[in-house]
């Protein structure tokens, strides 16, 4: 892990760039993964699976005999597990409902905001070497609570044909009845132009690869919309000498196991600290499975060493981290001054390992300095907000005039004419 002592300010947003590489080739090989989607439907899924998942599908979808399986498969452990969170996400996000309130903006003059559900939902969930579950648990929760009337799945199927017993299990515990085995750029090009066994959608959700990234984002063009753009996972720890060493190296090795492209940073005031938590990294990085990966990943990122704690917090706001862990004393003080990231982690024992799994809040979430104009995925995400509005009499009376003034100023007079003629026939009525 680099070491920088004390950096001067104007180094800050240098130090705060994302690595980049060469998309033009990249962007190419999504682009006709997509229009092959396009022009041959299913059978471009079905060699697809073969070309990148080495498999030979006789169908896309699962079956009814394929989710009985997979549930009597899963240990009555991780069903509790899996239980546990559902209950906290469930509660968490039913929580973000709201009722419409009546707003009288001129007497007789009524507006209010409804939520209504995106009828047609698709979620990707990663699978393969590591099927997140989770990541369903995070997205088919909200999109149920939503009442989105078509949520569909797709996630890339196993050396085997099947998927993963867990993700079975989650989408049966969800709710949802259509799961598609089909991973990377396909998945995301089958949601949006549909085939003959997968259905349209109107919204796509959920994290992947790069493929899946790109598919997603080229996708866009096409009027599809998607919940945020993404990039590889992160997390910034800000630490001083109340934090505990093993628990912030535990909680940077967590986010380096995702993949060799993770972000990891380290900010902190005191030196003793960035000292034993490399210490610690070192004992416990040895005893990871995907010790090969974080080692990578802990060996490109970097510890600051800032002179205070608002330092820090200026810093991470210039970074906007996807995950933010901030382990100091006196930590609300500091709360008010972070505006930019995507989800919050405070004190020695909130890990984000509890975010991710199991405390309720949503682990899909803004990378890549987005977070500086995008939310995480929320109840909202899975709905879009009409408004409504009811004149009475009284109403058009008090504000007609000006809407005639105002229509009649920027030459729109089929506009004036459909206030005055209601003000005209008001008028008479009342003359009579």
């Amino acid at each position: 892990m680099k070491i920088i002592n004390q950096p001067i300010r104007s180094d800050w947003p240098k130090l705060c760039e994302r690595p980049l590489f060469d998309q033009q080739d990249f962007t190419a090989t999504v682009s006709d993964i997509l229009d092959q989607v396009k022009k041959e439907g299913d059978q471009a899924l079905f060699d697809f699976a073969s070309t990148f998942d080495k498999v030979k599908l006789d169908q896309l979808q699962v079956s009814r005999s394929e989710f009985n399986q997979a549930s009597q498969r899963v240990s009555q452990d991780l069903k509790a597990a899996i239980k546990i969170a559902y209950d906290n996400i469930y509660k968490f996000h039913f929580s973000q409902k709201t009722q419409a309130e009546v707003i009288e903006t001129s007497i007789g003059v009524n507006c209010w905001r409804e939520s209504r559900a995106i009828e047609k939902v698709g979620l990707y969930i990663p699978g393969g070497s590591a099927p997140l579950f989770s990541t369903l648990l995070m997205l088919g929760i909200p999109a149920k609570i939503a009442g989105c009337s078509e949520i569909i799945v797709c996630t890339p199927p196993q050396k085997n044909g099947l998927i993963a017993d867990a993700i079975m299990y989650t989408v049966q515990l969800i709710g949802i009845d259509k799961v598609y085995k089909i991973g990377g750029a396909q998945a995301i090009g089958a949601m949006t132009y549909g085939t003959e066994t997968v259905p349209q959608v109107y919204k796509i959700f959920g994290p992947g690869n790069q493929f899946v990234t790109k598919a997603k984002e080229l996708c866009q063009v096409d009027g599809m919309a998607i919940d945020m753009p993404a990039g590889p996972s992160e997390v910034l720890v800000i630490a001083d000498d109340s934090a505990i060493p093993s628990f912030v190296a535990a909680d940077l090795l967590s986010q380096a196991e995702h993949g060799s492209d993770s972000q990891v940073i380290l900010l902190s005031t005191s030196q003793k600290l960035i000292d034993e938590t490399l210490i610690e990294l070192d004992k416990q990085l040895n005893l990871l499975p995907r010790k090969d990966i974080a080692k990578k990943v802990i060996q490109n990122s970097k510890a600051i060493l800032l002179p205070d704690m608002k330092s820090c917090l200026e810093w991470s706001n210039i970074y906007a981290p996807e995950h933010l862990i901030i382990a100091i004393e006196n930590v609300q003080d500091f709360l008010p001054l972070i505006s930019n990231a995507g989800s919050v982690f405070i004190g020695n024992y909130s890990c984000e390992s509890a975010g991710d799994y199991a405390s309720g809040t949503n682990h899909t979430l803004p990378t890549n300095a987005f977070a500086k104009q995008y939310s995480g995925v929320s109840l909202d995400s899975f709905q879009k907000k009409i408004t409504f509005q009811e004149l009475s009499e009284t109403g058009i009376l008090n504000i007609g005039p000006a809407v005639e003034i105002m229509a009649e100023t920027e030459e729109l007079i089929a506009h004036k004419n459909a206030m005055t003629l209601r003000l005209e026939y008001i008028k008479n009525k009342n003359n009579d």
